[in-house]
């Protein structure tokens, strides 16, 4: 026995001895990709990144294409366990070293493939305001993804997402950075749970490190346009609180530039901060086709080589798919002959990887049980997970009385593009099972005592096209929605003879997601007019949002007597819309992101720097609806705020609140800072602390934030991080712009 077989001696003894034994062409091997589908016989015709259960492979083109050296990754093979072995015994029998390969996966809220719950999106986790599920739900994507066989997810998206033009705000937490920080380490831990060679646990790859959610213009990878300080205060900490508290193991980089310095290469990011600073244990991977971008987007080099050479002599390890694995390969041979790059620096790398190999357990046990799937993969603890998830992040924008349906409703009318078909969002897996609309589940909830009519009236997209490929990515795709016809007047009809109106509409996978990029925000289509339609007729008109992204709803919020925006509430969304809309739950789910008045009033993120102008010529240029709103079916009291210093820079809150209506709910307490006295200009107010809790009607609690050191610094204007002496404002409230206590406290 090998000392790298030896299970007794530490990993990095371990790690030593099998990099001794590697040849360049294995060690090569290891920092690559290749794509599962592409060697098996049996494609899965239902979704084309996944295999038939009982598939073969073509065994002669994968000893052609990898020999004896293996391989370190598997990509793109969503299947049961049985795929997953066969593969992996080909390359831990008939490879020279027997090195297990890496099986990776896509599972931002819940794992691809045609298998698995499907969790709403992340949007839906940052509204939340509840890290406590959100870890729950991390806990359950990481059993699913390790049950199937695979044993790294591509997730969670850390982007901070303050361009709301951006097609992939859905992906993200939202737009603030201590919220989308709490989360991502909330999120991880529960995916990695703190040891990754459980049979329930999987490695989690941050994306997209590490500033890509301000995309200049809104379009997907392009520049950032931000400073050292912006970048270091509100970007660079989701990324470490993924790494540093959740203990994420690798990164996926960025394909765009920022300040000029392009992320795929940058020294600075790659090397400085992420594995001097963060310490980052396992390796980072370029995001799809990023390394190419390093010549023909970035222009920086002549040829593929050049870029790969480039971008591993920087800091990146491996890839992600960018170029077939022989290509790859064959150009990090040559690069090492050649002296382009260091046989110093391809140790590194491939010691990275077999670290993780053996942290995962691979090498003792490399196949995964057969059999225990069936028990794990939507299990009731998973559904009722992804049930809690829609239900708190179900946002009551505006209400004048119109909800709760009242008991005395006879009739009401279901209109909308989404009604009868509910939206789950895009890196959703394709379901193999019923996803019940808003109409099914209100049919349901009210009865036979309650007539529910339904029509589209009108679509969100109208062009029925071929299925669309996102950058050249095969795993991004969108056939559009089905064809619907406008029947607005039919709408009307059915609408005008009932008691209330409910409207469901918003984005589709063509309006919002990877490269869905827009420059309207507006309800795409003709839903406002069909919404304005709908007003005129003088009945209880409630909106319901199934969206991806920030929305202008300044007409809409004129002419609806209730706005619900639920983005995308994954497979139990529309059950939670209808709870919401009979009141069995008061809504409680607060804004990850701020809404602007209108497509040409961005950004309006609530913690913008102060110094312009407050109003354009047409009106303010502030949010519609602000980051952290919220309303309810109920009432809550703020009382006996107080501020006590625990230390030179550390601090106690307290505040009571009390539910002072008359139905029980839950209320997100928010404690946001202002620096008064800073170095350099600092936003008006930060979030640094909230609490999500449940009160019954007439009951007060008494809730407790801690500031520390973190929560006073500012990165001052020689770029280092401190506290500074000065008065800090203490404002508390149900939102950013519903602040309803204030104190002060002094640091000395």
């Amino acid at each position: 026995m090998f000392d790298y077989q030896n299970p007794a001696l530490p990993v990095e003894r371990r790690v030593a001895d099998l990099l001794g034994r590697m040849t360049l062409r294995e060690k090569a091997a290891q920092t690559c990709m290749m794509r599962g589908v592409e060697y098996a016989t049996k494609p899965d015709p239902r979704q084309f990144c996944s295999v038939e259960p009982d598939t073969d492979f073509d065994w002669d083109k994968l000893a052609k294409d990898f020999g004896e050296a293996g391989i370190g990754f598997v990509h793109d093979m969503y299947s049961t366990p049985v795929p997953f072995n066969k593969i992996q015994r080909y390359f831990v029998e008939h490879t020279r070293l027997g090195i297990p390969v890496i099986f990776t996966g896509e599972a931002l809220h819940g794992i691809s493939g045609i298998r698995g719950t499907v969790f709403p999106c992340p949007l839906n986790f940052g509204a939340t305001f509840d890290p406590d599920l959100v870890h729950r739900v991390g806990e359950a994507i990481g059993r699913e993804t390790r049950a199937l066989g695979m044993y790294e997810i591509l997730a969670p998206n850390l982007d901070v997402a303050r361009e709301p033009r951006w097609g992939r705000v859905e992906e993200t937490f939202g737009e603030d950075t201590y919220l989308s920080s709490r989360m991502a380490a909330a999120i991880v831990s529960g995916e990695q749970k703190g040891d990754i060679s459980r049979p329930d646990a999987v490695i989690a790859e941050p994306k997209h490190y590490c500033v890509h959610g301000i995309a200049e213009g809104g379009t997907n990878c392009a520049p950032a346009r931000a400073g050292r300080r912006e970048v270091e205060s509100c970007y660079l900490p989701v990324f470490e609180a993924g790494i540093r508290e959740g203990g994420a193991y690798n990164v996926m980089v960025a394909y765009n530039c920022v300040d000029g310095d392009p992320l795929m290469a940058s020294e600075w990011y790659l090397k400085d901060v992420l594995k001097e600073r963060f310490k980052l244990k396992g390796y980072s991977r370029s995001d799809w086709g990023g390394v190419g971008r390093l010549k023909h987007a970035h222009h920086l080099v002549a040829t593929d080589k050049e870029a790969i050479g480039l971008a591993m002599r920087n800091g990146l390890d491996v890839q992600g798919c960018d170029y077939d694995p022989d290509f790859w390969r064959d150009n990090v041979v040559a690069l090492v002959e050649e002296g382009s790059l260091s046989m110093e620096r391809l140790d590194d790398i491939v010691s990275r990887v077999l670290r993780v190999k053996f942290e995962l357990g691979l090498f003792e046990h490399p196949y995964t049980d057969e059999e225990a799937w069936e028990s794990v993969i939507r299990c009731g603890e998973h559904r009722e997970v992804s049930h809690e998830i829609a239900r708190e992040s179900v946002v009551l924008l505006k209400n004048d009385g119109v909800l709760p349906f009242k008991k005395d409703l006879k009739s009401v009318a279901v209109i909308g593009p989404s009604s009868a078909a509910q939206k789950i969002g895009g890196y959703s897996s394709t379901p193999q099972f019923h996803i019940p609309s808003v109409y099914e589940e209100l049919k349901a909830a009210l009865g036979e005592g309650v007539t529910v009519r339904q029509c589209n009236g009108c679509a969100i997209t109208y062009d029925k096209k071929q299925p669309r490929v996102v950058d050249g990515q095969p795993h991004l795709w969108s056939e559009g929605e089905e064809e619907i016809v406008d029947e607005m007047e039919e709408a009307l009809a059915i609408a005008a003879s009932c008691d209330a109106v409910v409207f469901v509409g918003g984005d589709n996978t063509i309006t919002s997601g990877e490269g869905r990029d827009r420059c309207e925000l507006t309800l795409n289509g003709r839903q406002r007019e069909l919404i304005e339609k709908l007003s005129a007729l003088g009945k209880p008109l409630v909106l319901v949002l199934e969206n991806g992204k920030a929305l202008e709803l300044s007409r809409e919020s004129e002419v609806c007597g209730a706005i619900l925006m639920t983005f995308f509430g994954g497979e139990s969304g529309a059950r939670a819309i209808v709870e919401a809309l009979t009141g069995e739950f008061s809504p409680a789910g607060r804004l990850p992101l701020s809404l602007p008045r209108s497509s040409t009033r961005i950004p309006c993120y609530y913690s913008m720097l102060p110094g312009g102008a407050t109003d354009f010529l047409e009106g303010p240029k502030n949010a519609l609806y602000s980051f952290g709103h919220g309303l309810s079916y109920t009432k809550f009291e703020y009382s006996d705020l107080a501020i006590e210093k625990t230390g030179p820079t550390d601090a106690a809150v307290t505040v009571k609140v009390k539910n002072v209506g008359t139905v029980d709910g839950d209320e997100v307490v928010q404690l946001y800072l202002d620096d008064c006295e800073a170095s350099v200009v600092t936003p008006p107010m930060l979030l640094k602390g909230f609490k999500r809790i449940s009160l019954k009607a007439g009951e007060e609690q008494t809730v407790s934030f801690t500031l520390d050191y973190d929560s006073f610094k500012v990165m001052g204007i020689r770029y280092n991080w401190t506290v500074e002496p000065g008065r800090f404002r203490v404002l508390v409230g149900g939102g950013s712009r519903d602040i309803r206590l204030c104190g002060e406290i002094t640091i000395e």
